[in-house]
């Protein structure tokens, strides 16, 4: 007897049994509470941001003194895969992406140790390098955007500011942050005019702020009993007390008053944040909360809520509307509730399918035996530190088909055991078990073999995809030990005696190729066994599906993507103008834009962000989306109806938008991209064109070869690069000898112009009650800024007096040097875009764009293209391709190498197993035969092959495997009890008929379930259609090359 009947025999009666089951189910359950609940799953790339400053450089001097040294510092840690640079006017700004999988917090620790190891060597005048970590925690869950009530932004930004302080005192919310409005200021407008009558400059205005507002705790001293504090200064505490602050002494004292203008309100506006909803627009903020890592997103979401309801009429006046436009809470809970649904929705149909083909009793034993595994599964979900998200639960689903192949396969072959009589029911039971064990233990292990490898995909797609291949290798491993243990037990209290009885050993053989299906099936074989001519037409019609299956790729009735778009409640609008645009005409863009789209019947409401960002989501914070600020930068965020209150698809509104959004934002000059929530891993940008050049000259002009080709290509939209608009600028150049002779510095003279253009906080106001600190700001007001006279007249302290700038500088005119960014130690120029409409897959954009760019030379020379690495030469003028054409390559590449290194594990096994060479390659036939299946289910259901497609096909590579040791199997048994070979090839195929077409059809009702997930539609159908054509070719094709390998052999030990 094998491992599979002693166990079997060993729990047949056991007390522990119902005790074991009971106890996997409330693990599963315990499971299921505790386990955080999140859309999308945790994927750790640690992204470091290093910021350094040297105020003045121009972005080509920024990028050798800044970026270029701390990229090489940072390139050298191990484990770095990214090393991304952008220099501007006087900073630079250095991201460090850590390879997929590389802990977090040792990462930050590797940056900041390299740059310390450094400080020795930071050239004077370049400020301490700043370090911002970023993770997907960082995302903002919840935003709240308040607006109505008749308040502006900036009364709107000081109520949010309250809430937010009351919502950060709830235990797992981290970091908050509110858009819109203008923190307070206590604004000392400086006037010209009475400063030059004064003789006061604006350099005295600020020191005199900044030493009157001293104070400090002086000490304390004890006298008596007691000890007493002693605290010394006069804080500033409102904008009168600033005004008698005195500024200089002219012969009399100078106040503040007299040479500025004095209030306490909001500063400038420098953003316009608004929220509409129908005709309905008003002045907004935005408050945005993130969770603390391993935090359930729905209890945080809920409760950041219900203290929400709990502030109105203490924090919320009435008539501020509180509208939630992001709650990813609520979504990672809809979205687990249905799929938990869709769990027992396909456990339900598997049951179904098995009392209607079977029997209710044997369905009652598949309907205890899946929920025992699919809790066990939760449980190592659990253990391993997996969240519930769509992708764990997906996987749960997608198992379901391939799990109950155990319990079908186990409680078939007991009933036919029964029916065969002549022992008692445990001892069938037991026989029942160990006939089909040694073989469920191998045809499992073949499907884990099959599965488990691509748990090792690279890239951002690995951990993405992870839960799959591990939920579905546990649910493989917790339903042989279930098929063992559980199945016997249920099966002999609920089969026994309501087996109708056959007669003789081989009665349940003979029955079944003696009627039915049986009887049709043994015809068929016979004949095909009996003639060669009949063997060779088969075979060539089965290579001329193979070749026409194939072929749908290469005509485009089956297109590849990485991933469909999911279907979203949301997406964003993004607006760039040339640079120099006011902020006024941002804004108007903006509002247009969003006019535009509030008369789509499915968009619910929109917000506007003039001049900063919107609430960033996963994709923002890979582009670095929350540091776009300016005049010139817009976003628009469109909230959509709920899913079922909608016909289409996210995907399909925005690429309804699009025509519109972009013939608006032609008439202002700008680019606009709509920007939809990935379905995996973000990137910067669909298509992206990394051009490298030997100069900058090369490089622009490549760039704007390659984007006059993207603009060029049909199916390629929202086009853009890197290469700013020229601005104008103007050059205030110090006269060292004027100034020298009026004993004034040019560092004095630099910040008398910085102070009045653009203000500098000085001090703080003694505020101790505002939620905000609250900034002394001298500075110009800004009708005395807007032209080159006011600036020219600002006064200068010298020994001699002040005097006006203009007789220290000379202005000169020029065009301001746009940002200069950086890869891997090399200067690149972006060139990025998305497709839509008649493309929707990158790769078959990039063929077409490969195409014009054969005939396209710079310098004489052709552009050198590359896909999945960075140029080597550093005098080519090259392209290399990225964005989610190399995550599809690296996706593909890795599922081929994972399908490759399945093939040669299921081989080992079966060698071991059968200790043949050529059994094997019997047994792994079929797996071409599913592409017979897979691609034509796709061109039908007009689906996309996916990375999950590929998954679904390297899945049912173990299925069919399974299904084919299962009949060799039993050929080898049949023949061992004396069965010609002829009849046993006929008797395993009648007699494994049952369950090899149960397993397939519950495959097919598993996929059913996810056939509507946009994500999953490939993997469903990949399952669905490659099981049915499949399993259908394998009842052939495995009888009959075992066959003709037997009889072959036979032929030659004779001869």
């Amino acid at each position: 007897m094998g491992i599979a009947g002693r166990v079997a025999q060993a729990f047949l009666r056991s007390k522990l049994t119902p005790l074991v089951a009971l106890a996997s189910l409330a693990t599963g359950a315990l499971a299921l509470l505790a386990t955080p609940r999140e859309e999308e799953p945790q994927i750790s790339v640690p992204m470091i941001d290093v910021y350094a400053m040297l105020p003045g450089a121009s972005p080509r001097e920024a990028e050798e003194r800044l970026a270029r040294p701390i990229e090489e510092r940072m390139w050298s840690l191990p484990g770095v895969e990214y090393v991304y640079s952008t220099a501007g006017d006087g900073w630079a700004m250095t991201t460090v992406r850590f390879k997929v999988g590389e802990p977090q917090e040792p990462s930050v620790v590797k940056v900041h140790a390299r740059l310390l190891s450094s400080l020795d060597e930071i050239p004077p005048g370049v400020s301490m390098p700043l370090v911002k970590p970023y993770t997907i925690d960082d995302v903002p869950i919840v935003t709240l955007t308040l607006h109505g009530g008749g308040y502006g932004s900036d009364e709107l930004r000081r109520i949010a500011r309250q809430l937010e302080g009351e919502l950060a005192t709830l235990t797992d919310v981290a970091r908050t942050s509110v858009t819109g409005g203008a923190p307070p200021q206590l604004r000392v407008a400086l006037d010209p005019a009475r400063l030059a009558a004064a003789g006061v400059t604006p350099g005295e205005v600020a020191q005199a702020l900044r030493s009157a507002n001293a104070r400090l705790l002086a000490g304390e001293f004890a006298t008596g009993d007691a000890t007493w504090q002693v605290g010394v200064g006069a804080p500033i505490t409102s904008a009168a007390d600033a005004g008698r602050i005195i500024v200089a002494v002219r012969g009399a004292p100078v106040p503040l008053a007299a040479v500025a203008t004095v209030t306490e309100a909001p500063g400038e506006r420098d953003q316009y944040v608004t929220h509409a909803a129908g005709d309905r627009a008003s002045q907004a903020v935005t408050l945005a909360l993130a969770k603390r890592p391993g935090a359930n997103a729905t209890v945080v979401a809920e409760r950041v809520l219900e203290r929400v309801a709990q502030a109105r009429g203490r924090l919320l006046p009435a008539g501020v509307e509180v509208e939630v436009t992001r709650n990813y809470g609520e979504t990672a809970a809809e979205k687990a509730s249905e799929l938990i649904l869709h769990l027992l929705l396909a456990t339900l149909s598997v049951t179904a399918l098995i009392w209607l083909f079977l029997g209710w009793r044997e369905a009652l034993v598949v309907l205890v035996a899946v929920p025992v595994t699919l809790a066990l599964t939760l449980f190592v979900y659990y253990l391993l530190g997996f969240t519930l998200n769509r992708i764990t639960l997906f996987a749960l689903i997608f198992s379901i088909g391939i799990l109950v192949d155990d319990a079908i396969v186990v409680v078939e072959n007991i009933y036919r055991h029964l029916q065969m009589g002549g022992t008692d029911a445990d001892a069938a039971a037991v026989a029942g078990v160990d006939e089909v064990g040694n073989p469920t233990i191998l045809a499992t292990f073949t499907v884990i073999a099959a599965i488990l490898p691509m748990a090792f995909v690279s890239g951002l797609m690995g951990p993405y995809m992870r839960p799959i291949p591990v939920g579905a290798s546990a649910a493989m491993l917790a339903s042989l030990a279930v098929a063992f243990i559980l199945t016997p037990y249920l099966a002999v209290r609920l089969l026994k005696g309501h087996a109708a009885p056959a007669h003789g050993h081989d009665a349940g053989a003979g029955q079944a190729t003696a009627q039915g299906f049986g009887l049709r099936y043994a015809r068929f074989m016979r004949g095909l066994m009996a003639s060669a001519g009949r063997r060779r037409a088969f075979y060539a019609g089965l290579a001329g599906l193979l070749v026409a299956s194939t072929g749908l790729l290469a005509v485009r009735l089956v297109q590849v993507k990485m991933l469909p778009f999911d279907n979203k409640s949301e997406f964003q609008v993004v607006l760039d103008l040339p640079e120099g645009t006011t902020l006024e005409r941002t804004s108007a863009l903006a509002h247009e834009v969003a006019a535009a789209l509030r008369r789509v019947p499915e968009v619910r409401s929109t917000q506007v962000y003039a001049g900063t960002a919107a609430p960033f989501n996963f994709n923002g914070l890979v582009r670095h989306y929350f540091l776009r600020r300016g005049a010139n930068v817009a976003d628009v965020q469109v909230n959509l109806l709920p899913k079922h209150d909608r016909d289409r698809q996210s995907h399909e509104i925005a690429v309804a938008v699009r025509p519109v959004v972009d013939s608006i934002a032609r008439r202002y000059g700008a680019s606009a991209k709509i920007a939809e929530i990935p379905p995996g891993p973000p990137v910067l940008s669909t298509l992206v064109a990394e051009v490298y050049g030997p100069d900058d000259a090369t490089r622009r002009e490549a760039a704007e070869r390659v984007k006059a080709v993207m603009e060029a290509t049909p199916g390629v939209v929202d086009v853009d690069w890197t290469v700013e608009a020229p601005q104008g600028r103007y050059q205030f150049r110090v006269d060292r000898a004027v100034a020298g002779r009026a004993g004034v510095t040019v560092e004095q003279v630099t910040q008398v112009l910085a102070l009045g253009l653009s203000g500098s906080p000085i001090t703080l106001l003694s505020a101790p009650t505002a939620r905000e600190p609250v900034a002394v700001v001298p500075r110009l007001p800004l009708e005395r800024r807007a032209s080159l006279g006011a600036l020219l007249a600002l006064p200068v302290a010298t020994p001699q007096g002040p005097v006006p700038l203009g007789r220290l500088v000379t202005v000169d005119s020029t065009t301001r040097e746009g940002a200069r960014y950086r890869k891997n130690l090399r200067p690149v120029t972006y060139v990025t875009a998305d497709v839509a409409g008649s493309i929707e897959a990158p790769v078959y954009a990039i063929l077409a764009m490969n195409r014009a760019l054969d005939t396209v030379r710079v310098a004489g020379e052709p552009i050198a293209r590359y896909n999945a690495v960075q140029p080597e030469r550093l005098d080519e003028t090259a392209l290399k391709w990225d964005g989610e054409w190399h995550v599809t390559i690296e996706v593909f590449r890795d599922l081929g190498l994972a399908f490759a290194l399945v093939l040669v594990l299921i081989y080992v096994l079966v060698v071991g197993w059968f200790q043949s060479y050529t059994i094997p390659l019997v047994i792994m036939a079929p797996i071409p035969l599913t592409l017979v299946g897979i691609l034509p289910g796709h061109a039908l259901a007009g689906a996309f092959f996916t990375a999950t497609s590929m998954i679904g096909m390297i899945a049912l590579a173990g299925i069919i495997v399974r299904n084919s040791i299962l009949l060799v199997d039993f050929i080898q048994l049949a023949e061992a009890r004396g069965t010609p070979l002829d009849e046993a090839v006929i008797e395993a195929g009648a007699v494994r008929f049952r369950p090899i077409a149960l397993t397939a059809a519950a495959v097919v009702v598993g996929g059913v379930v996810m056939v509507l997930d946009p994500i999953f539609q490939g993997l469903a159908v990949a399952l669905m259609s490659g099981a049915i054509v499949a399993t259908a070719l394998t009842m052939v094709v495995v009888p009959v090359l075992y066959w003709e390998l037997r009889r072959r052999r036979g032929e030659r030990g004779v001869a």
